[in-house]
């Protein structure tokens, strides 16, 4: 702008254009995420089926879980965001890229939050995030938590966004929780949220942000330590997590074949939320 002004005859320093411009109430902003797009009619009614399906489960003393996966992280000494204390002049020392460790791999938490009971379990698996990989840590929790807290449970609800490995479209998804409810007996329902939406399931902002927050400028050296970051989630008013790391073998694709699919008759109307019920076989 100087320039320009001084090829107009109007000789002024930059430093002069920034006190102008602050004079005229201009400030150096960013973007804002505000334009959310067109938002489908039933968004309302939507939310409220999700939030009314809660209710009932929980008043009929039946387990409730969200569930989700958490942003990969890599393995070794890479920077993570955030600050932490440490010793003046001593900073944690890190790699300058963060090209992928092959010997330390990657690590994949999966989140299954226990709205209830307000704790919860994550799975850190170490390969892909598949659809077999998400109910195992479903078993997991329900093997090593849920039927603890729910010794008389007969149904389990649980909340997803509708992409990802749990993701509403996925047969490999449904085919695997129709396993785990022949496995544990549970008459399984899931409610997935409208696309667009997934920050509005609970784990998010319940369980997975406290992860975040509890391992803001360590390196994750290993799995051990991230297992042991979330393990130790000091959050006020909220009871601990648990994690684990599996130590199961899963393959990294397996197709789900149409006739594994109970195919029903289309319906000429369109539900108010993607629903889905496996039941007991």
């Amino acid at each position: 702008m100087a320039k320009e002004l001084g090829r107009q005859g109007h000789h002024v320093s930059h430093s002069t254009v920034g006190q102008l411009l602050k004079a005229l109430h201009y400030s150096l902003q960013g973007t804002r995420k505000t334009r959310e797009g067109a938002s489908h009619p039933d968004r309302n009614a939507q939310f409220e089926y999700i939030h009314a399906r809660v209710k009932d489960f929980q008043q009929r003393g039946q387990p409730v879980v969200s569930v989700d996966t958490k942003k990969k992280e890599l393995v070794g000494d890479f920077a993570n965001g955030g600050r932490e204390y440490q010793p003046q002049g001593t900073p944690e020392r890190v790699r300058v890229h963060d090209f992928l460790d092959k010997h330390l791999g990657k690590a994949i938490p999966y989140g299954v939050y226990d709205m209830t009971q307000n704790c919860g379990w994550v799975s850190v698996g170490v390969d892909h995030d598949t659809a077999d990989f998400a109910v195992a840590s479903l078993q997991q929790w329900w093997q090593r938590r849920g039927r603890r807290m729910y010794p008389q449970a007969q149904q389990v609800l649980i909340t997803a966004d509708g992409g990802g490995s749990n993701g509403s479209r996925s047969r490999l998804w449904k085919v695997a929780l129709q396993q785990l409810s022949d496995v544990t007996g549970l008459e399984v329902h899931v409610c997935h949220f409208p696309p667009g939406t997934s920050k509005w399931n609970k784990i998010e902002h319940r369980l997975f942000c406290h992860i975040t927050e509890n391992w803001r400028g360590r390196p994750l050296v290993s799995h051990e330590v991230i297992v042991n970051l979330i393990a130790i989630l000091p959050i006020r008013r909220r009871k601990p997590g648990y994690a684990s790391k599996p130590r199961w073998t899963l393959p990294h694709t397996r197709p789900a074949k149409r006739c594994q699919m109970q195919i029903g008759p289309k319906s000429t109307s369109t539900p108010p939320i993607s629903t889905a019920m496996i039941g007991t076989t």
